[in-house]
């Protein structure tokens, strides 16, 4: 890839974002390394293990990754045969630590299979080494007297002999005699031996050597020959307990000398798995997504924005390489052109290195061979090159290069020079372009490049939109449309006479006002048709909406009715068997009966027996009818607004219709309407009050009819909103709506809160739940109501 693109593009500074991800430098050199592939298999390969990195960090953002150091170096000098210190023993230490729990945690944690899982199968394990080198070395890199029992012995040996070097000392101090000798009453230690402060006019009146005098010469400090010798026996101790503490640190050595190569590999996998964790981290920063990719040349950018610029970047969504391969962008100065060209540059070399892009879903991408870019002002004084002279200079080399695989981006292609010349010489090269089969997006003041992309096949005019009456740009892009310079009307609107700014339209020929204003009707048309589009797929997304929740419905009925029909045979088995127990009760009392010696006793104890189960036959027979007169109304009787009950369902509804010569009728249940057989309704009995079919009853019926299952109330203030909640609660319980829909967007939560506030309290409302993706997320409220 052209360094000199990368540059142009800020592909470092993205570079830089992913370094500041990492944890380790081994990461970061990694990333230092990273360029923009050109292998669809191996950006495919990049692009699979961000997006796993990115998963983990979202089910598992507390990656173990503390505890790693630089430790190449300590390994390097062990090879070599050197010693290592304390401090490079722990650094080593530490770092395996965190290699054995980052590797046990992603075979935990990675699913099996994944590149990750395969990344933490890669990192070596060392338990051995960990733990010879954390039994020898303490925290502050110092090594433990428990090292050895040699050591153990030694230091021993040395706290005992300072002890009584201390103890002699301390005694020669507190001797009178001495008292006027000393500057001070006080040991100290100078050239690891024991010495006292003493003045200089009495040193001939106190035995033994002097190691040191103050800066003034008024001191020397002098060893007491009483401690001579337990100096002497205290130095060569420590001398032993030096070559014993290198002996162990020798013997720690060779441990990583033994396992240098294992340590090798082991810190460049996990410096792999670090640079790949970053990538996962740097893509939920940018709140970015992985990108289709493809090798012919074709891009969909859906609501990218520039991930130098943050979320104040206004999305951008452009096409290339289907129905077109070059792309015309016009528009004024500041209106976001130049903006849209680094976002299709960068977005693209994001892509073939591996890393997500902040775009949409369903955003794709194709594999270039090269991104050339001719953007910025390429004046040269060290050169003598003027800027037209710069952006030739560079536009040839593009022209020598480029191919069918290439990708390439023009600022302001032709300017710098004569109109006239500059557009004739833009036009032909992107004619030229066109024929070697580059894929093109060039910005242009020129008027002329906006009738050349009308009069050529694949190439398609572009602008960014301009709001005029505030003199602000949106920044949006809007394909299919040329710009307009807009000169004329920002000068009225800052204040140029309209004398002048009319005469000045008298040097524009009628034909360019012409197209000015076909400009402006189809930028007109475009805002209508945008409109019209995003209301159709506001349509489109309630329809879908409204059929998963009917399928629902449909699917939770089946069930009901599965779990009904299994009721009702449980409760009729239950009928037979209490029936069959019974008749078995009446035959043993008449067996009984037969056994007994008084044929009188039998017969009346057969005629109770037969009274019992008459009563038992007529209790059935009468149930049996009362079912039947409920399951079955009257036809002369059931009218429209009467309140039934679809038995198979359990669900309430008012007839619609007069029964028709299938035998059926129309019942409203909730919002469906279905026709349903007389012998599958149950006529409920209405309170009093509402049996007046003219009045409650008719009302009911009515608002069955006519009430929605949602209430809009995005644009109204919170007091307003619970008004209209209110009210239109009321209907739904009234119209025996089970669940509706409260409309009140995202924003900043509040009109959200306040109604969710409001719904815990009132009285319909059986729950309440956020909707879910495909009901309109955090923007919608699913109210559950009471049965009535």
């Amino acid at each position: 890839m052209n360094p000199k693109s990368l540059a142009k593009l800020e592909f470092d500074k993205i570079l830089s974002m992913l370094q500041d991800c990492c944890t380790s430098t081994y990461g970061q050199e990694q990333v230092s390394e990273l360029k923009p592939s050109t292998n669809l298999a191996e950006i495919l390969a990049w692009q699979r293990e961000t997006s796993e990195a990115k998963d983990l960090l979202r089910r598992e953002p507390q990656v173990p990754l503390r505890g790693i150091r630089e430790i190449r170096s300590a390994v390097w000098k062990a090879k070599m045969g050197g010693v290592l210190e304390p401090a490079e023993l722990l650094d080593v230490a530490s770092t395996v630590m965190a290699i054995r729990q980052l590797r046990g945690f992603l075979t935990r944690q990675a699913g099996q299979d994944t590149i990750l899982w395969q990344m933490g199968n890669s990192l070596g394990v060392f338990p051995s080494l960990e733990k010879q080198i954390t039994d020898c070395i303490t925290d502050d890199a110092t090594v433990k007297d428990t090292a050895s029992p040699a050591l153990n012995r030694l230091r021993h040996q040395i706290r005992g002999l300072e002890s009584r070097g201390r103890e002699k000392l301390e005694q020669i101090i507190r001797q009178p005699e001495y008292q006027k000798l000393l500057q001070e009453a006080i040991v100290t230690i100078r050239g690891d031996r024991y010495v006292v402060p003493v003045k200089q006019e009495y040193r001939a009146q106190f035995a033994g050597i002097v190691h040191d005098q103050s800066a003034s010469g008024a001191t020397l400090f002098i060893e007491p020959m009483a401690v001579v010798e337990i100096n002497n026996e205290l130095r060569r101790v420590r001398l032993q307990e030096q070559e014993e503490v290198t002996r162990i640190l020798r013997e720690l050595t060779s441990l990583i000398r033994v396992e240098a190569a294992a340590l090798e590999e082991t810190i460049k996998n996990l410096g792999r798995i670090d640079f790949v964790l970053a990538k996962g981290k740097l893509s939920q920063n940018m709140d970015a997504g992985e990108p289709k990719l493809n090798a012919h040349g074709c891009l969909a950018i859906i609501q990218g924005r520039h991930p130098l610029i943050g979320r104040q970047a206004v999305p951008v969504t452009v096409c290339l390489g289907k129905d077109f391969d070059i792309l015309v962008i016009t528009g004024p100065n500041t209106g976001g052109k130049t903006v849209t060209l680094k976002t299709i540059g960068l977005l693209t070399l994001m892509a073939q290195a591996g890393l997500h892009v902040p775009a949409q879903t369903g955003t794709e991408l194709s594999v270039f061979e090269q991104v050339w870019v001719d953007i910025g002002d390429e004046q040269s004084i060290e050169q003598s090159l003027s800027t037209f002279s710069s952006h030739m200079s560079n536009i040839v080399q593009i022209l020598r290069s480029a191919d069918q695989r290439s990708l390439i981006l023009l600022d302001e292609l032709g300017a710098g020079t004569d109109p006239t010349e500059g557009s004739a010489l833009a036009m032909a090269i992107l004619e030229h372009l066109q024929n070697v089969g580059a894929k093109v997006v060039a910005t242009t003041h020129y008027s002329e490049l906006k009738t050349f992309a009308y009069s050529r096949e694949r190439v398609e005019n572009a602008s960014v939109e301009f709001d005029v009456r505030t003199l602000r740009p949106t920044y949006r892009l809007l394909i299919g449309l040329p710009g307009r310079s807009n000169a004329f009307e920002i000068a009225s609107r800052l204040g140029l006479a309209p004398e002048i700014v009319n005469r000045a339209k008298q040097f524009i020929s009628g034909e360019e006002l012409q197209v000015a204003d076909l400009i402006q009707n189809l930028k007109e048309n475009q805002r209508v048709i945008e409109q019209e589009r995003e209301e159709a797929e506001r349509l489109r997304s309630e329809a879908t909406r409204i059929a998963q929740e009917l399928q629902d419905k449909r699917q939770e009925w089946k069930e009901r009715e599965t779990r009904l029909l299994q009721k009702a045979q449980a409760e009729a088995f239950q009928i037979i068997r209490q029936a069959r127990q019974e008749a078995d009760q009446i035959l043993r009392e008449l067996r009984r009966a037969r056994t007994q010696a008084a044929e009188k006793a039998a017969v009346r104890t057969a005629e109770e027996a037969k009274k019992r189960l008459k009563s038992l036959q007529d209790q059935v027979y009468e149930q049996t009818q009362t079912e039947l007169a409920e399951t079955t109304p009257n036809l002369t009787e059931l009218k429209p607004g009467d309140l039934v009950e679809i038995i198979k369902l359990q669900q309430r509804g008012y007839v619609l219709s007069e029964p028709n010569s299938s035998g059926e009728v129309q019942v409203q249940a909730g919002i469906m309407k279905i026709n349903v057989k007389l012998a599958e309704l149950k006529k409920v009995k209405e309170k009093k009050e509402t049996r007046d079919y003219a009045g409650n009853g008719q009302l009911m019926a009515n608002k069955t009819k006519t009430i929605a299952n949602e209430l809009d109330c995005r644009g109204l203030t919170v007091e307003e909103a619970i008004i209209q909640v209110d009210k239109y609660l009321d209907d739904a319980y009234l119209a025996g709506l089970l669940q509706v829909y409260l409309i009140h967007g995202k924003g900043t939560g509040a009109l959200r809160a306040a109604i969710k506030e409001y719904l815990a309290t009132h009285p319909y409302v059986r729950s309440q739940r956020a909707g879910a993706p495909y009901e309109g997320g955090l923007g919608v409220t699913v109210v559950q109501l009471k049965n009535k």
